[in-house]
Formats: structure tokens, sequence, C-alpha cells
């Protein structure tokens, strides 16, 4: 165990602040825990993620690879899960008054479908441990003392030496907000967003609003970067899983981009070239005298079926017996690789989530403390740690919280 009077300050009120808190205080029953929070309120991000049910872990059923979950840190992820994985998380709220339910797309919600009911949990878990929460304390700087405590320094001119501190201040998407951690020596990969909708500059497409495809692949042409899920068309573009996926695993792409590339959509994501090729074949022959309007192939929704007509530049009255081989190998080409252009990024606001922020070079993997400064533990999203939609970040912040907690107060990896 850690020094009986060891104090320990958690900088940071949302999941993954918590998290280290109340598990510092378990590792160690002696330890002072303080948290500090810049805004009003604690766990603000946690009440509004997952739509305010809160996904707050996922199934892992459909992963068999940390890297398609987690597109920046998934071997440092794959390691923390032997100490704390998704199975421990449901397993520990559901031993702290939280029931739970995993719905068919593998994410798992409070049975309640009320963030609240996680957020309470946690406060009260805390309260109940002693956990001393401070509201309207924004961290603005942090010096190593001779002896090998930290003193804290604050906006409102208070300063605090506590034994260790652990750093769980989330995204930050502006790098400034890093730049004190960059001061001490610590590199910082630079924040990008992750997790955001794109907008199609084509009026006929967005027309479409409220069209939704499921599954589809989406790719960004010239690279290895594609995803597979739902695709929603809004008024401004496209959002949904796989969009949202893909903006994920191309966050840094698309930021030294400009967010403007080409988007090419399958949408036939089940189905090989030639089973689609196949089909559209199988379709003529049985349905010569059948409109291309009233004939709609893979289940595609009409007024997508329609506008794709319309984009091949072909009359929907026109008989599918009269279609030819050429335009038949546009209508394959249109269903498996339709082209569209990026033109900017939407915003995500309920799953908000950064790229980037203190490298994982600059911690121990086993421990999460600083390479340079012993004593500082990191936690959650202020990681360079990112994940898909679908409860994994907030799993990266339990897990992290988690061996923070520990590490912090005395327990040995």
């Amino acid at each position: 165990m850690g020094n009986p009077t060891t104090d320990i300050a958690v900088v940071g009120g949302g999941a993954a602040g918590f998290f280290a808190a109340i598990a510092a205080r378990r590792a160690n029953a002696a330890a002072r825990v303080t948290l500090f929070e810049r805004a009003a309120k604690v766990l603000a991000k946690v009440e509004v993620t997952g739509g305010g049910r809160c996904n707050l872990t996922n199934s892992f059923a459909g992963i068999t690879d940390l890297s398609q979950a987690y597109p920046r840190g998934h071997k440092l992820m794959k390691r923390l899960f032997k100490t704390f994985d998704h199975e421990d998380t449901c397993r520990w709220f559901e031993e702290n008054g939280v029931p739970l339910v995993t719905q068919p797309d593998e994410c798992v919600f409070p049975r309640a479908q009320d963030a609240h009911a996680v957020m309470d949990c946690l406060t009260r878990q805390a309260a109940r441990l002693g956990v001393t929460v401070c509201c309207h304390s924004c961290l603005t700087d942090m010096q190593p003392m001779p002896d090998g405590c930290l003193e804290l320094h604050f906006q409102n001119g208070m300063r605090r030496v506590f034994h260790r501190a652990i750093v769980t201040t989330g995204g930050s998407p502006q790098a400034r907000g890093l730049y004190y951690l960059e001061r001490m020596g610590h590199r910082v990969e630079p924040p990008v967003p992750s997790l955001f909708t794109f907008n199609i500059c084509d009026r006929s497409f967005r027309d479409l609003m409220g069209t939704v495809v499921d599954p589809v692949e989406v790719s960004i042409p010239g690279t290895k970067l594609r995803a597979r899920g739902a695709l929603l068309v809004t008024h401004w573009g496209a959002s949904g899983p796989a969009i949202l996926k893909l903006s994920s695993y191309a966050a840094r792409w698309l930021a030294e981009h400009d967010y403007r590339a080409p988007l090419a959509v399958c949408w036939t994501a089940r189905l090989a070239r030639q089973e689609v090729e196949e089909t559209l074949a199988g379709i003529v022959a049985a349905n010569p005298r059948k409109q291309l309007g009233s004939l709609r192939p893979f289940g595609l929704p009409s007024r997508l079926w329609l506008y794709l007509i319309g984009k091949m530049g072909l009359e929907p009255t026109k008989p599918w017996g009269e279609t030819g081989r050429k335009t038949l190998n546009r209508m394959l080409e249109m269903l498996v690789n339709d082209q569209y252009t990026i033109a900017g990024k939407g915003s995500y606001r309920d799953e908000f989530v950064t790229c980037g922020g203190v490298s994982l070079k600059s911690i121990d993997p086993n421990t999460l403390q600083s390479r340079v400064c012993p004593g500082l533990y990191f936690a959650g999203e202020v990681l360079d740690i990112d994940a898909i939609t679908g409860g994994f970040n907030l799993q990266a912040a339990w897990t992290t919280g988690y061996v923070a907690g520990q590490m912090a107060a005395g327990i040995k990896p």
C-alpha cells in the first residue's frame, strides 16, 4: 500500500476522473483524494452520451481486433484490458446498483435508459468513499517540487500541493489547453476532431434527408480508410454509424486535407461485386417489361433508388429489358462505387471526441505514469486514445481511470 498520508489530486470531473478517484480510494483507504472540475457541474459529457441514455460500454462481440474500435491506442488498450476490460466494467456497475442491458447492436446501456443512473452511481460511490469534489477549479499549471510532490496552480489563484496527481481533463479541442504538459516535457499529439458527420455538396443527395440505408460501406478512394454500417442522409450531407466510424479512422488524414476529400459509397455492402452483377442480370431476365422506377433492387429505399436512376441520366419509366449491357455496367458501378465529395465536417455534439493528446510515448504503458514526471498519471481522452462510436470511448475512460487510480494509490502493476 502507499503512504497512509498520500494526497492524490484528480484533475477533471468526467468519467475517467470519477473512476480514477473511486479506484484510488478503494485501493488505498488511507489516501486523501480531491477531484477538481473546471465547470460548475461534473460528468456533463456522460449526461449527454448515447442521446442521454449513456452508452457506457460495448459487448465487443463484433470486434476481432481492438484496432477496429480504437484507431489510436489499441495496443495500449489491449494491455490494460488484462487489468480491467468491458466485462469488468459491466460487473462493476451491476454490483454498484446499475443493472445493464445489451442491445442487438452490442451497445450496453443502463436498464433505466437514463444517463443519470450512471452519474448517480459514480457520485454516490465517490461521496461514500470520502472523495472531495471541487467545481469551478480550472488547472492552469503544474510544477514538480524538490521533494517529489506536485504543486497545482488554478485559474482562481489557488495553489495546492499533492503527492500524486491524475490528469483526466478529457479531449482538448485546442493544443494550448495542453501547453503546461508540453512545458513539463511531455510529447503532445496535435488535437483534431474525431466522430463527425460529412458535409456533401450534392443538393439532390441532401434532398433525400431522412433516408437510411443499412449497411453500406464508405471509403476514401486512394486510401485504405473504410467503414461499414448504417448511413443516414441529412440536410447537410451524410451521418450515421458508417460515416462516424470513417471519420474516426480518418480523423488525422481528413484534418490534414482540410476536410475536403472524395467519398465512395457501396450501397450493397453485404454483397460482392459479382453477386450484385448477377442480381441485376436476374432482374432484367425476370422483369423485362417492368419500369426501372417500380422495381427497387437490393431493398434500397424508393427515394434513393429514384435518385440513383436520375444520377445516371435514366428515366424511371424505362423498362428493365431495354437497359443494355453498358447501362447495366453503369448501374453496377453506381451501386458498388457511388462517388461524392466531402466538403467539410459537421458536428456530432452528443459524442464529440478528440483525436490527439498526451502521446502514449510519454507514459508508462503498465501504470499510465508520466515518463518525465514521477507521481503524475493520465487517464481518459487527454491521452492519445480515441474510439469509434458505440460505447468504446467510455470504456477507455473506465479502463484507464481504473488503472491510473490504482497505480496512483500505490498498487504495483
